[in-house]
């Protein structure tokens, strides 16, 4: 297996248009192995046409895509990668044990059934029909269909749609696992938090462009928001009207607060309450992170359209 920094598979200056919608407009994208890529964006931002052009299932309009060095359509590059995507349709009658096995007959080298089944956490579903399955159940068999061929690298396209906290979990520790040897594994999830905890980098989408890319800290570093929590007896009437406050609301019995400008808010609150307690001041959120630079790319787009 290749260096934990070897470039795995890449788009450079990708251009693809539907029509006179411009869905990918020059976008530079590298994906290393060892590392968990988030691709986060708003709906029709150009993840979508990314991932379809890295795995071959479409053509640049201008620009290249490659995976391991070769053209995404060849046999030989799509059994290094491993897909789930957001949505699948297999057969309801075959069982689980069935299906992976099906599955790992077209790599090379793929994982036993049973490592593919306890990595997936579906060991205990091997007999059982799929078409039997609740969703949650049919989410995480997706799962060991995309890994039971050893990739090296991995889409994941919301993986975690339908699953409880518990198996949720469960996946999350298995991207890690992946991640640990060496593979890389590129996610989209609309649930930041995930993003959050399992990235190593970010890359944000929008309008067919790439607008920001690093990691979950230096993202959250580009945004001026802070968060501020206390107990306190200022009600959440009176801070909603506040100048520096740009979100207020009640987490449990502490006042919750975002702001632009938290050391005038932090001064206003000891006026109005010397003895409020357990405060806490934050870095902005992935979440926050991701809503301001998506605001200020539309915003952006929105001065051009009416300066031309």
């Amino acid at each position: 297996m290749g260096g934990q920094e070897e470039v795995l598979a890449r788009l450079r200056g990708a251009h693809k248009a539907y029509g006179k919608v411009k869905a990918l407009d020059g976008v530079d994208l590298s994906l290393r192995g060892g590392e968990l890529l988030a691709l986060l964006g708003p709906n029709g931002a150009g993840k979508t046409t990314a991932i379809g052009l890295l795995l071959g299932l479409i053509r640049t309009d201008a620009g290249e895509a490659e995976l391991f060095g070769q053209d995404p359509q060849r046999i030989q590059a799509r059994r290094g990668i491993g897909v789930m995507l957001q949505t699948a349709t297999l057969p309801p009658a075959l069982r689980v044990g069935e299906l992976i096995r099906l599955t790992a007959s077209y790599y090379p080298q793929p994982r036993t059934l049973q490592e593919s089944a306890e990595l997936a956490g579906v060991a205990d579903l091997l007999d059982r029909p799929y078409g039997k399955l609740s969703g949650g159940q049919q989410r995480r068999v997706q799962f060991a269909l995309a890994l039971c061929g050893r990739p090296r690298l991995l889409f994941l396209d919301e993986p975690t749609v339908g699953l409880d906290i518990q198996a949720r979990q469960k996946l999350w520790a298995a991207i890690r696992h992946l991640i640990a040897e060496g593979n890389a594994v590129v996610l989209t999830t609309h649930y930041l938090e995930e993003a959050e905890a399992l990235a190593d980098r970010v890359c944000v989408m929008a309008r067919g462009k790439i607008i920001s890319e690093g990691s979950v800290d230096e993202l959250r570093a580009k945004v001026s928001l802070k968060r501020v929590r206390c107990l306190t007896r200022i009600d959440l009437a009176t801070a909603r009207a506040w100048p520096e406050v740009v979100e207020a609301r009640m987490d449990g019995e502490r006042l919750w607060l975002s702001s632009d400008r938290v050391e005038a808010l932090l001064r206003r609150m000891l006026a109005v309450d010397a003895e409020l307690t357990g405060l806490e001041v934050q870095a902005a959120g992935l979440a926050e992170a991701f809503t301001e630079l998506t605001r200020d790319a539309d915003d952006t787009a929105s001065e051009r359209r009416e300066a031309a």
